[in-house]
């Protein structure tokens, strides 16, 4: 699973890693989306009216989505 991060016009893909999953503990069978969603509320912040975007909490970019592999 990757994360889609649109820094500058550029897309990257993050790869999902161990120490991103930190703290989140899935208590039943969950999917790809399942945890980009959860994942989106951990790592981001969202900007209302007029932006209508997530933006990184760590400053790299916006919250595009997930590439579920």
């Amino acid at each position: 699973m990757d994360l889609i991060i649109l820094n500058d016009g550029i897309y990257h893909l993050i790869p999902v890693t161990k120490k991103l999953l930190d703290g989140i503990v899935l208590t039943s069978n969950a999917d790809c989306f399942n945890v980009c969603e959860i994942l989106r509320l951990k790592l981001s912040t969202y900007m209302d009216a007029p932006f209508n975007l997530h933006i990184m909490n760590d400053g790299s970019g916006d919250f595009f989505g997930c590439m579920c592999r």
